[in-house]
């Protein structure tokens, strides 16, 4: 049996929480989230959704708990403070990752549990996400949207081609092996890898090797996100 993780806990209890309001008596949305905000870590975000009209552009956003996790490349917080959707800086990111499912489960009246992988502002990112509409006869009138960070990883601004050997040492470092163990395998010298690792981060603008894989991932993430829109 696979060991509950803080965010499964906090998902199966809204989840009983929700389960246990009456369509025919409306609740409000703290009905849902007060006895779970204690549970939320630092990679958590509860925000709530007020649903007015059918035009999601003026669907206000409330941010119930900040996450407390901060990053060079985001400040999340700040980027998510409260407003309308319509008045969000990435609109990109609005339509493309929260207006439908927000409006497939307003329009369904059941929850959603997904990992999201987007661009926000250019950076990739991916997040745990469960949305929970009001449960009510008529349309719901709120969403609350539970979050948790999986990762934020910023793309380099050059697209470098990378060669054969290069190319190796990439796939052997996503692996989580050293330098040592990458030349043992390559059967070259230790000498080598770290003379191509100093070129590549050089080439990439990363400032040591763990932001270098960071910013080798994303490049993956960006291909893969290109190869699905085709």
């Amino acid at each position: 049996m696979a060991k509950e993780t803080p965010f499964s806990a906090v998902t199966r209890k809204m989840l009983d929480n929700w389960l246990l309001t009456d369509p025919e008596q409306p609740a409000s949305p703290d009905t849902v989230y007060r006895d779970i905000l204690d549970m939320l870590s630092i990679k958590m975000r509860l925000t709530v959704f007020t649903i007015d009209g059918d035009d999601p552009k003026r669907w206000f956003m409330k941010a119930i708990r900040h996450s407390g996790f901060t990053s060079r490349i985001l400040n999340i917080n700040k980027i998510f403070a409260d407003a309308y959707i319509g008045d969000f800086k990435d609109q990109r990111y609005m339509e493309e990752a929260v207006i439908p499912r927000l409006s497939q489960v307003r329009d369904s009246q059941q929850p959603s549990m997904e990992l999201v992988k987007t661009r926000l502002f250019g950076v990739n990112l991916g997040y745990d996400r469960i949305l929970l509409p009001q449960r009510n006869v008529d349309r719901p009138r709120w969403i609350i949207s539970t979050s948790y960070a999986q990762f934020l990883l910023s793309p380099p601004q050059r697209h470098e081609k990378l060669d054969v050997g290069d190319e190796a040492i990439v796939q052997l470092l996503i692996e989580g092996a050293t330098a040592k163990e990458i030349a043992v395998s390559l059967d070259v010298s230790h000498r080598t890898v770290e003379h191509r690792l100093e070129r590549m981060k050089e080439r990439y603008g990363a400032r040591n090797t763990v932001h270098l894989v960071a910013m080798l991932i994303a490049t993956h993430l960006e291909r893969s996100r290109w190869n699905e829109s085709q």
